[in-house]
Formats: C-alpha cells, sequence, structure tokens
C-alpha cells in the first residue's frame, strides 16, 4: 500500500484549521500534520515541514522565502487560506518546482463587510465614545455622515466590488484606481475609475483593497497621504505595508484624517509600542476581518479542495 503524501499545517494560531470538518476529510488522502502554536524560529519551522509533499499556510506570519524553501526537498506544492500571497516567495518556488495556490474572492462578502463595518465605527467615533462612557464621561464629538459622502477604493478584484456595493447601498458615490483598469471593471463596481491621486483628493473615505506585490507596497507613501483630502477617514483590510504607517500615523495627529479602521500592519502582532496605539481616532482589529465562523469554514473548504485537486493532478488557483 502506497504511503500517504504528508501535508503540514505549521502553525495555525489563531485556530483556522483545527477542529474543521474539512481537516478531517483531508486526512482521508493525506497524512495531516497540525501545529496550534506559533512557531519560533526558522529552525522549528523547516523541522515541522520535513517530508511535507504539501503545505497549508494558514497564517501569513509564517514566512516562505528561498533559503527556507532550498532546505525542503520533497515540498512541491503551498496554499494559502486567502488571496495574500506575500508571505511566499513565489519566483523561488516556481524555479524549485513549487506550486503556489490561493483562494481568490473565496470570502470576498466577508471582508468587505468587514471593511464596511470599520469605516461605520470610525465615522460614529464608536471606539472613542466607548471609552468616555466607561470613564464617566459624558462629551459630545462631532461625528460623520457617510450616506452622500464619495468613497475611493483601491482595488477592483471581488472584495473590492463588494465593498463598492455596500457604500453604495447607503448612498454614496464611488471612484475606484487600480493598476489595470477596464470599461468592463467599472461596470461591474458601478464605480467612475480615475487617477490615483485624483481619489485621494476627492474621496472622503479611502479603502484599501489590493494584495501586497513589489508594486503595491507602500502605494500610499508620505507624500499621497499629503494629497487626501482633510477629515478623510482610511480604511485598510488588505496588507499593512500597503501603506506608510508612520505617515498614517502623521496624518492623525494632524487631523488630516479624521480617524482609520485598521485590520492590517507593517508589523504583526501589533507591538505594544507602536505609535498607533497612542492615536484615539482609530478602531484597530488584529487581521480578522474574515474570522466569523462562515468565513472561516470557507477558507478550510478551499484550501483542501486546492490540496486535493494538486494531489489529482489538477493544480487549481496558481499564482506562480
Amino acid at each position: 500500500m502506497a504511503r500517504k503524501p504528508v501535508v503540514v499545517i505549521p502553525s495555525d494560531d489563531p485556530a483556522q484549521c483545527q477542529g474543521s470538518p474539512w481537516t478531517e476529510k483531508l486526512k482521508q488522502r493525506a497524512e495531516v500534520r497540525l501545529f496550534t502554536d506559533r512557531v519560533r524560529d526558522v529552525e522549528e519551522q523547516v523541522r515541522r515541514v520535513q517530508g511535507a509533499t504539501a503545505i497549508i499556510n494558514s497564517r501569513s506570519y509564517v514566512k516562505w522565502p528561498d533559503e527556507v524553501m532550498a532546505r525542503l526537498p520533497d515540498l512541491r506544492f503551498i496554499t494559502v487560506c486567502g488571496i495574500g500571497t506575500d508571505a511566499i516567495d513565489k519566483a523561488a518556488a516556481r524555479r524549485r518546482g513549487i506550486t503556489v495556490s490561493n483562494l481568490p474572492g473565496r470570502t470576498a462578502p466577508v471582508v468587505a463587510e468587514h471593511a464596511f463595518g470599520l469605516m461605520f465605527a470610525v465615522a460614529k467615533r464608536a471606539s472613542w465614545y466607548t471609552d468616555q462612557v466607561r470613564a464617566g464621561r459624558w462629551v459630545k464629538k462631532d461625528m460623520v455622515l457617510l450616506q452622500g459622502k464619495t468613497v475611493g477604493v483601491i482595488g477592483a478584484g471581488p472584495i473590492a466590488q463588494k465593498m463598492a456595493s455596500l457604500c453604495k447601498a447607503i448612498g454614496m458615490t464611488v471612484l475606484a484606481w487600480t493598476f489595470h483598469p477596464s470599461p468592463e471593471r467599472a461596470r461591474q463596481m458601478g464605480a467612475e475609475f480615475v487617477a490615483l491621486d485624483d481619489l485621494l483628493r476627492r474621496s472622503d473615505v479611502v479603502t484599501l483593497h489590493l494584495p501586497l506585490t513589489d508594486q503595491s507596497r507602500r502605494l500610499l507613501g508620505r507624500r499621497e497621504i499629503g494629497l487626501v483630502k482633510p477629515g478623510a477617514i482610511l480604511v485598510n483590510t488588505g496588507r499593512g505595508a500597503l501603506v506608510d504607517e508612520a505617515a498614517v500615523v502623521e496624518a492623525l495627529n494632524s487631523g488630516r484624517l479624521t480617524g482609520a479602521g485598521l485590520d492590517v500592519f507593517e508589523q504583526e502582532p501589533l507591538p505594544l509600542d507602536s505609535a498607533i496605539l497612542k492615536c484615539q481616532q482609530v478602531v484597530l482589529t488584529p487581521h480578522v476581518a474574515d474570522m466569523t465562523p462562515e468565513g472561516l469554514e470557507l477558507l478550510n473548504q478551499g484550501v483542501v479542495e486546492n490540496v486535493l485537486a494538486f494531489l489529482d493532478g489538477k493544480p487549481q488557483n496558481i499564482v506562480n
């Protein structure tokens, strides 16, 4: 009897795959090794995945640069639990014959709803007001009426499209920017595609929905954030490194930004001495935009289907 291929989930913390019926289903085809704690260093990471044919990278803080993959001669496949593949050196994986797959659009409604909620929480100053009430201070501060305002959506993929739809439903005007605009994409989003600088100057809310690539890294730097409409709100559920975090802090402290709703950060977990934690006008969540029961299972189903497709010799959702 042929030995089952080995599939490793190297660091499932916070819990993603553990306890899922889809993970149990995968055990019918493969030997599944699931680790529920975080890897402490590269040496431990390599030990955990030695002999693996496939890796399910359930957490993006586990990185796969070329020098790590070079130590894994049996590895042939990596799938991530989501869209972003910035934790993997995809070019190096291709050179080494390792296929990389993702889950495009699987949880778009879930992530877009989270971004929409962050936008509302910032506009209504939910975190700030909660702190004031808890401290016994019955104070008033202007909030932001979103109806009739303009939202600038950066990106045009499934999450961006769903976010645009939610914003239109409450009467917002939608502007959009993407690296690859087209009339068809504009029709799908019901949005006007404009230049990035124009979007920043005109939008009352700027919301980011892009993967992190060499091209998109720090897309919003100090110059771009300086163009943002005074009093605007920034929402980011994409990747922390899409923006210059220090420039965001400066814009919040100066009042250029009236607030920010952030689910992602340049360094995760967010260090306790991070300057963003000192900003009162922010709503922060720990990279959990798709962590609803429905969202988790959609991702678990997707990664198992990716692995099974690869084992059947028909890999899908390939990104390298």
